[in-house]
C-alpha cells in the first residue's frame, strides 16, 4: 500500500450494535440492566463465599475467582458501549482500544483456565473422594489460581504487543462495540500472518489444554458413576458438577456459535458476541446458585443475620 494511504491512527470509531436509532433507550435501559445483575450477582457470590466458613472449600475458591473474571470481562466492554449509546460518541482512543483488547483477553483467557481448574476438582472430588483434601490442599489451589493468571496475563500481553507492532489505514472504523482482535486486524495496512499464526497456535494450545481437561475430567466421572450404576451416586455426582457443567456448555456453547458457526464477521456475529460478553456473565450468579444448596444456604443464614440485627 502507498504510503499516502496510510495515516497514524489516534483514534478508532465503535460502530456499536445494529440498533435501530429510535430504539437506542430500550436496548441502553435492557443492557444496564443485565450490567448490573452481572455486576451484583457475582458480587454476592464472592461476598458469601467471603463471609460464610463452611464455603472456605477449593470449589468455592475457584468459584469466587470466577465471578471477579466475570464482572471485569463485562466491564472491559459494556459500560463503554453504553456510554457509547447514550452520548452517540463513537469514538475510542488508540491507547483506549489497545488496554481494551488486553483486558477482553485477559479476562477471557482467564475465563477458560479458570473453567478446567473447576473441572479438575471436581473430578478429584467424584474419583478420589476419601484423597480430596489431601490432593486439593492449600497450596496446589493457590498455584492453580496463580498459574491461571499469569498465564492469561502473558497471552494478552503477547496479542497485545504484536497488535501495537502495526500501522492502520485511514479508514478507521471498527465494525463492532468493542475493539476484537479479529476487527482490529481487518483495519491494519501491515502485514497480518504472525499475528493470525500466532492467534491459531494459542486459540488451539487454549482450547486443546483446557476443553481436554474439562472433556477429559467428565468423561473419568462418567466412566466411573457407569461402573457402578446407583441413583444415589448419579444424585450426588450431578449435584456436585451440576453448576459447572451448566456454565461449561453455556460458556463453549456460545463460544462454539461464534466463532464456528457463523459464515461472516457480521451484525449475527455482533449479536453472538453479546451472548458471550454480556449473558454468560450475567447468568453463571444464577447457574451456580440456584442449583448450589451450600450458596443457598449461606445465602438464607445472610438474610437472617441481617433480619435479627435489623
Amino acid at each position: 500500500m502507498r504510503p499516502e494511504n496510510q495515516s497514524s491512527v489516534s483514534q478508532f470509531l465503535l460502530l456499536g450494535l445494529p440498533i435501530p436509532p429510535g430504539q437506542q433507550g430500550v436496548f441502553f435501559t435492557l443492557f444496564l440492566g443485565m450490567y448490573l445483575t452481572t455486576v451484583l450477582g457475582n458480587l454476592l457470590i464472592i461476598l458469601l463465599i467471603r463471609l460464610d466458613s463452611r464455603l472456605h472449600t477449593p470449589m468455592y475458591f475457584f468459584l469466587s475467582h470466577l465471578a471477579f473474571s466475570d464482572i471485569s470481562l463485562s466491564s472491559v466492554t459494556v459500560p463503554k458501549m453504553l456510554m457509547n449509546m447514550q452520548t452517540q460518541q463513537q469514538s475510542i482512543s488508540y491507547v483506549g482500544c489497545i488496554s481494551q483488547l488486553y483486558f477482553f483477553m485477559l479476562f477471557g483467557d482467564l475465563d477458560n483456565f479458570l473453567l478446567a481448574v473447576m473441572a479438575y476438582d471436581r473430578y478429584v472430588a467424584i474419583c478420589h473422594p476419601l484423597h480430596y483434601i489431601t490432593i486439593m490442599r492449600e497450596g496446589l489451589c493457590l498455584l492453580l489460581v496463580a498459574g491461571s493468571w499469569i498465564l492469561s496475563c502473558g497471552i494478552a500481553l503477547f496479542h497485545t504487543f504484536l497488535m501495537v507492532r502495526l500501522s492502520f489505514c485511514a479508514d478507521n472504523t471498527i465494525i463492532h462495540y468493542f475493539c476484537d482482535l479479529a476487527a482490529l486486524l481487518k483495519l491494519s495496512c501491515s502485514d497480518t500472518s504472525l499475528n493470525e499464526l500466532a492467534i491459531f497456535t494459542e486459540g488451539g494450545m487454549i482450547l486443546f489444554l483446557c476443553f481436554g481437561v474439562i472433556l477429559g475430567s467428565y468423561i473419568r466421572i462418567g466412566t466411573i458413576i457407569l461402573r457402578v450404576p446407583s441413583t444415589k451416586r448419579l444424585s450426588k455426582a450431578l449435584s456436585t458438577c451440576g453448576s459447572h457443567l451448566s456454565g461449561v456448555l453455556l460458556y463453549y456453547g456460545t463460544v462454539a456459535g461464534i466463532y464456528f458457526f457463523s459464515s461472516s464477521w457480521g451484525s449475527k456475529d455482533i449479536i453472538a458476541s453479546v451472548m458471550y460478553m454480556v449473558v454468560t456473565p450475567m447468568l453463571n450468579p444464577f447457574i451456580y446458585s440456584l442449583r448450589n444448596r451450600d450458596i443457598k444456604q449461606a445465602l438464607d443464614m445472610c438474610v437472617k443475620i441481617k433480619f435479627f440485627k435489623w
